[in-house]
């Protein structure tokens, strides 16, 4: 089973940007707070890159903004690319399947 729950801050301004395909698309992080203390007695923070599709990807840009809190529910997913030496590099991801607004929500001001 590869089920993720997350629930964090969004860091940036939600994007959307549509695909060859036809398919819109966001790329997200959130920042992640761990619940416990590292040796300095400081609460880590970990950041995940998300990633929305169509609907999923819509809501989020109409009514999120940096900041907001948000609970994803989704997938884990590795792809691999090459850089610019030609060098195999992975990255890990979650494909979001649902997303919560925890934050109070209301539509963006279009102005």
């Amino acid at each position: 089973m590869n089920t993720v729950v997350l629930i964090g801050r969004l860091t940036g301004e939600p994007e959307l940007k549509e695909t060859k395909e036809q398919k819109e698309r966001s790329i997200i992080q959130i920042a992640v707070p761990r619940s416990f203390k590292n040796a300095d007695g400081i609460y880590e923070t970990d950041f995940f890159r998300c990633i929305l599709w169509n609907g999923i990807a819509k809501r989020v840009k109409e009514y999120c903004k940096k900041g907001d809190m948000v609970c994803i529910k989704g997938r884990l997913q590795v792809r691999e690319y090459q850089d610019e030496k030609e060098d195999r590099r992975f990255i890990t991801e979650v494909v979001a399947e649902n997303i919560s607004f925890l934050s109070s929500v209301k539509p963006k001001d279009k102005s």
